[in-house]
């Protein structure tokens, strides 16, 4: 339990939701705790709650003499760079700086599935509950999606799972955490202005397995080479889910059904491809896989795998309209998401992309392009960009406009029907949005507004 920082000084940076949940348990736990964030009050939110339970918070600033040698730990948004003044200041001090997670892992009673990827986290993590719901077996769902995690920790017993999504920023805090099902879904170029290289982003991500034994299970994409031949060190028993061989033990596809691959040899054929209503293969894999080792039936799989209606903006089908299909995929915010999101389909595609300019030259996508999309509609400070490599790509529909309300009715004049209308930006929203979320119900709307108009 978290006895061991009774009377012990702590700070908190970020008063978000799940600064504001560490505050509380610490603070429950006997810990003098001051919480501190850089935003204005009025934008910080929740301060009045915590000083009402005599927590201190300020606002505004990060004081010089925050943080100093009687510190006992310190608690950083995952989102706060390790080069912050006070992050540096307490990691110069060698006072532990670390995040919500590790915490919630210390004062859990329940065996956690970790779940982490640069793509497909929140459906695979949302899969994994379903199933194990759907089999009857008590699991709750945190993290990086939805509910904080202490805050199921805390309350959950020994018999039921944490099912937790976790970023490259939340698992880089991390020191003795340790998840019985660990899932690594792919590793691809992202977040390298948070993280700097690629080494140190995929390091992060392999914080997942640190702590694991051999009483543990590691799930790993097979088909992702490169990934594995840094995973030589695990101790955990190794799981594989594969689109294209077979792997042992695992979970792949052999003549158009998923197989399943155990341990001593044993095979068992779980559903056709073609019965799923998943957009990605490899998340309904890794989803398979993991709720097997945590003892769920194939019935439940094949239910929820054929049944799910998807997550919010991540493939999101959101209406036909005029015999074109409309999909929602806002939360591809790299290139990488955006190429599996046109590869998920055999019809031609009308492509809403761009956003946020982050020096990306997105030339692995002119194959892609080439072989799925038949117009794009680009905006945001990338749509020069994008434009080019479709011309690059033989595609001669190309259209520039200023908001996504006017690439949804270019993109509504350019499909017919049988087409595809797919808004998946390949890029981050902040150029003309708060969020990826803000982006796609934007999306939304338009599509809306054309069916009225009918």
């Amino acid at each position: 339990m978290l006895n061991r920082y009774k009377d012990q000084h702590v700070v908190v940076l970020g008063l978000a939701k799940s600064g504001a949940a560490v505050a509380k348990l610490l603070h429950r736990f006997g810990a003098h705790v001051v919480v501190n964030d850089k935003k204005p009050r009025e934008e910080a939110g929740g301060a009045d709650e915590l000083e009402a339970l005599g927590i201190t918070v300020i606002t505004g600033y990060h004081p010089d003499e925050l943080i100093h040698p009687g510190v006992s730990l310190v608690v950083k948004n995952p989102g706060i760079p390790y080069e912050a003044p006070p992050v540096a200041k307490a990691l110069e001090l060698g006072i532990p700086v670390i995040t919500e997670v590790e915490l919630a892992y210390q004062i859990s009673r329940a065996p956690l599935i970790g779940i982490t990827g640069s793509n497909g986290k929140t459906t695979t993590t949302t899969l994994i509950g379903l199933i194990l719901q759907e089999a009857r077996i008590d699991a709750q769902v945190g993290g990086n999606i939805g509910n904080v995690l202490c805050g199921i920790a805390e309350t959950a017993d020994s018999n039921e799972w944490i099912v937790a999504e976790l970023s490259s920023f939340q698992l880089m805090g991390t020191r003795t955490f340790r998840p019985r099902i660990a899932v690594l879904l792919n590793v691809y170029p992202a977040h390298l202005d948070y993280h700097h290289t690629m080494d140190e982003y995929l390091s992060a991500k392999l914080k997942l397995f640190a702590n694991q034994t051999a009483e543990d299970y590691a799930i790993l994409p097979y088909d992702q080479p490169e990934v594995l031949a840094k995973c030589g060190g695990l101790q955990a028993k190794r799981y594989y889910f594969s689109k294209r061989q077979a792997v042992s033990p695992g979970v792949y596809v052999e003549n158009g059904c998923i197989v399943y691959s155990g341990e001593m040899g044993e095979r068992e054929e779980i559903m056709s491809v073609s019965d799923l209503s998943v957009p990605h293969l490899d998340n309904a894999l890794a989803a398979i896989l993991a709720t097997k080792l945590a003892g769920a039936d194939t019935r439940s799989m094949v239910k929820v795998l054929s049944t799910f209606p998807g997550v919010e903006h991540r493939m999101e089908f959101v209406a036909t309209v005029n015999g074109v299909k409309y999909y929602n995929d806002s939360k591809a915010t790299n290139p990488e998401a955006a190429s599996r999101a046109l590869s998920t389909f055999s019809e031609p595609v009308v492509w809403i992309a761009g956003g946020l300019d982050r020096g990306v030259d997105f030339r692995e996508l002119v194959p892609v392009m080439a072989k799925h999309v038949k117009a794009i509609v680009a905006y945001g400070q990338t749509a020069n960009i994008l434009l080019t490599r479709a011309e690059e790509a033989g595609i001669s529909r190309r259209i520039l406009v200023d908001t996504v309300e006017k690439a949804v009715q270019a993109a509504s004049a350019a499909a017919e029907p049988g087409d595809v209308v797919l808004l998946s930006p390949a890029c981050a929203s902040w150029d003309m949005f708060p969020s990826f979320e803000a982006r796609g119900s934007m999306f939304k709307d338009g599509v809306h507004r054309l069916r009225t108009s009918l």
